[in-house]
């Protein structure tokens, strides 16, 4: 077996256990908009490696099925119509066991097809993308089968083995300081990186601190009891408005049942731990909290130059900046170009990786994106100041 049908192998095996603990039903489910039901996850990754590696490059390779490309097409305009995604939660039909048929199917090809073939540079880039792409997909189906339990009534645990992380202060300080200077920010060298990471540049920066630790729990819950969904002074406007027509009062997933905080995680309610890293926050709370704690959000380039000094990768880190092109940004051209740069617009930046990222998938170079009041995400608070 080559390195690539070993990387393969290993990728698409762990999809597929991140959803072995689900029932049938629970594959089918999309409460909103932003949560796609499992099995969709299941088909859209097996459909790319079907579209841009198998389709142009294996003669010998028929479609499973010509009706999957409208099923599972996500975003790619260049690639034809597809089903909308407010729509995913109505397939009832491809069933589950027919999208594991076709797993199956794109698999034995792909194992064929890396057998026989030894991929030039830009194919082997295209299948490297894809590799990375489906890591992706692993942190969402994490993040929407969440959702979909933890929106249930009965509020049906995930893994009840899985414990939540706790954090731990190595720091007898708990800022860190850094010196103003020019500071070289975006990926380099050799490895994988998406094409948003690229056009390495100088920013300047002045003098800041920013925190070792991120927000926990306790300190969150300081928060709400100070009244701070309820001062205004605290929150964007736009936040303000979120909070108000939304009826926003704690972050998603908390509870407040006889006088007891809970909230839903792997194991079903649960007490809140208090040492816990809070999470599932939006871009809104986190900026209204920091505000409340006399502080602000690092920009994403504060947080790349103190990244080499701080512990990450519990919360994704709400940052305060826009999610734009960095200098010299070059959309590909094709469908491979509709993966990052289309989405550079009303989106805030997050830095790091989450509990449920994918194993070797995180880089201090990494920029993930959201729109600020999304919260279904491992998302948490750095403050800088």
């Amino acid at each position: 077996m080559t390195s690539l049908q070993a990387q393969y192998e290993t990728v698409r095996r762990r999809t597929e256990s991140i959803c072995a603990p689900l029932k049938t039903e629970d594959y089918v489910v999309q409460p909103v908009v932003d949560v796609s039901p499992p099995k969709w996850h299941l088909g859209h990754t097996t459909w790319f490696f079907e579209t841009f590696i198998l389709l142009p490059n294996d003669k010998d390779y028929t479609v499973f099925d010509p009706q999957y490309n409208y099923v599972f097409n996500s975003y790619y305009e260049s690639v034809g119509a597809r089903v909308i995604r407010t729509n995913r939660g109505n397939l009832s039909r491809p069933a589950v066991e027919d999208i594991m048929r076709y797993r199956r199917y794109v698999d034995n090809a792909m194992g064929a097809f890396l057998a026989k073939h030894s991929l030039p540079p830009g194919l082997q880039a295209l299948f490297i993308l894809g590799l990375n792409h489906e890591e992706q997909h692993q942190e969402l189906l994490y993040t929407d089968i969440k959702y979909i339990l933890g929106h249930n009534p009965l509020f049906p645990p995930y893994d009840s083995t899985r414990k939540d992380i706790l954090l731990v202060n190595n720091h007898g300080d708990s800022w860190l300081t850094m010196k103003a200077g020019i500071y070289e920010i975006g990926f380099s060298g050799d490895g994988f990186c998406f094409d948003n990471e690229l056009g390495r540049h100088k920013v300047y920066l002045g003098d800041y601190s920013i925190s070792h630790q991120l927000v926990t729990n306790a300190e969150y819950l300081a928060f709400i009891d100070a009244g701070g969904y309820q001062d205004f002074r605290y929150w964007h406007a736009e936040g303000w408005d979120w909070v108000k027509n939304n009826q926003v009062t704690t972050p998603l997933y908390w509870y407040q049942i006889e006088g007891r905080w809970m909230h839903y995680n792997w194991q079903g309610l649960q007490p809140l731990m208090p040492e816990a890293p809070v999470t599932h926050i939006s871009f809104y709370e986190a900026a209204a909290f920091a505000a409340w704690k006399g502080c602000r959000l690092p920009t994403e380039f504060e947080w790349e130059a103190a990244a080499p000094h701080l512990s990450f990768g519990l919360r994704w880190e709400w940052c305060n900046s826009a999610y734009l092109p960095y200098p010299g940004f070059v959309q590909a051209p094709g469908a491979i170009g509709e993966y990052n740069g289309k989405f550079m617009v009303n989106q805030m930046v997050l830095r790091g990786s989450s509990e449920v990222t994918s194993p070797n998938h995180s880089r201090i170079t990494y920029r993930n994106f959201f729109h600020p009041p999304l919260r279904w995400q491992f998302t948490g608070i750095r403050l800088a100041r």
